[in-house]
């Protein structure tokens, strides 16, 4: 079994690259969608899928404290759920075709199944982060000898 990298960042998460991608392909795929539709179909199945993302990334703001981690990847998930409605809906009213349907289905359940993943193993991913100084302190008070003023 291959050693899995550390993420240092949400970025290297591969659930949140996953999440990207299909987000690419809802909005390349929807731009063909009838107009009547942007403020419904459209307009929802974009937000969702986006959403994807948006929560797995505050879900790593939030590692710090298990719940809270947990409950944006409950999240997350939920708006991957609410993307494969949108994507059988999309083909109900034939915006798309059986095979594009089943591959985001696909990959709608894939994110899905990662997010579980996750939230079943979210110890691995919280508790307090390495201390580091990201930045060099900032000074707070003028050095009395700096005096500027010609007095």
């Amino acid at each position: 079994m291959s050693e899995l990298k550390h993420a240092d960042s949400f970025r290297d998460l591969i659930v949140y690259q996953k999440s990207r991608q299909l987000q690419r392909e809802i909005l390349k795929l929807t731009k063909s969608f009838p107009k009547e539709e942007m403020f419904s179909l459209t307009d929802q199945i974009r937000r969702s899928s986006r959403a994807i993302g948006a929560n797995i990334t505050e879900a790593w703001a939030k590692r710090r404290y298990e719940k809270h981690f947990v409950s944006k990847l409950t999240d997350s998930d939920g708006e991957q759920m609410e993307t494969q409605h949108w994507i059988e809906t999309a083909l109900e009213c034939e915006y798309i075709d059986q095979k594009t349907s089943a591959q985001l289905i696909e990959k709608c359940l894939e994110i899905g199944r990662m997010l579980g993943g996750m939230m079943d193993k979210a110890e691995l991913f919280c508790g307090d982060p390495p201390r580091s100084v990201r930045e060099e302190q900032a000074e707070y008070f003028a050095d009395p000898g700096d005096d500027d003023t010609d007095n």
